[in-house]
């Protein structure tokens, strides 16, 4: 049964916050997940990993409704396996807005994830993926980036950290773009305001839901505006500063199924 403050939306991240770091789901946030969902509340992912890049980790999760994907940049429908929304980010300005942040701070490494439902994530030559797991598909020069639609740019530098990076890429590029960290090694460019917080609204709004009904779990920057937005925020143990400073609640980690800690409580 639900506490009486359980809520009726739960928003998760996944990498750092859901998944361990070997990509997989614990038995425990699934038994846990299934708990909230069968006292009614309703499970949305809320990740910035495109929509081909969670097909089969919401088939595990027993999901056919929504999920958020690429940092609110999308709104996926499982059930369907198709994009209700989407929003691209037009090469135009994203080559601008690359070039600002490269005049800032040298040369970075550039990634694009294609918008659709069979969009590819390309790769520089440079560019090191920050999840092996993932398939992306290497090509010989920037301009080759481009030769689809894309929802989001991903960058790295050879010597700033993520947080550097992505204070630099804001001070030049801000108004043109959003900026969002969501590492390690993911500073990402995504159509200017779009955020998780937008997408999360846009899919709550279709469930008849909306803030006061959302508890929200992250782990890094990129979800301190879902963290805004919901009624309450739980960051995990090891979140970045940033996102602890605005959390309700600190949870143990993701290895530790700090989903699965708060869940349990709520919903028993």
């Amino acid at each position: 049964m639900p506490a009486p403050h359980a809520p009726a939306l739960i928003a998760t991240d996944l990498d750092g916050t859901l998944l361990r770091g070997d990509d997989t789901l614990s038995e425990r946030s699934l038994a846990a997940l299934a708990r909230a969902t069968a006292a009614g509340a309703r499970h949305l992912v809320v990740t910035g990993r495109p929509a081909p890049r969670v097909r089969s980790l919401l088939k595990d999760l027993g999901s056919t409704g929504l999920a958020v994907c690429g940092q609110g940049a999308q709104l996926y429908d499982a059930g369907s396996d198709r994009l209700l929304w989407s929003r691209t980010l037009d090469r135009e300005t994203a080559e601008t807005a690359l070039g600002k942040i490269e005049a800032e701070v040298g040369e970075v490494y550039a990634a694009v994830d294609q918008d659709g439902v069979d969009g590819l994530t390309l790769i520089e030559p440079e560019y090191r993926m920050p999840h092996p797991t993932l398939p992306a598909q290497r090509v010989a020069r920037r301009d080759d980036l481009w030769r689809a639609p894309i929802s989001k740019v991903l960058l790295r530098h050879p010597v700033l950290s993520d947080d550097e990076l992505a204070a630099a890429a804001r001070g030049v590029a801000g108004s043109l773009v959003t900026v969002t960290m969501s590492g390690p090694g993911t500073v990402e460019l995504q159509p200017r305001g779009i955020t998780k917080a937008t997408g999360l609204a846009l899919a709550a709004g279709r469930l008849g839901l909306g803030p006061e009904d959302t508890l929200a779990f992250g782990d890094m920057p990129n979800d301190i505006p879902m963290f805004r937005w919901a009624a309450r925020g739980v960051a995990m143990a090891d979140a970045h500063p940033e996102l602890k400073a605005v959390a309700d609640e600190v949870t143990t980690s993701n290895e530790d199924d700090g989903v699965a800690v708060v869940l349990e409580r709520l919903f028993v």
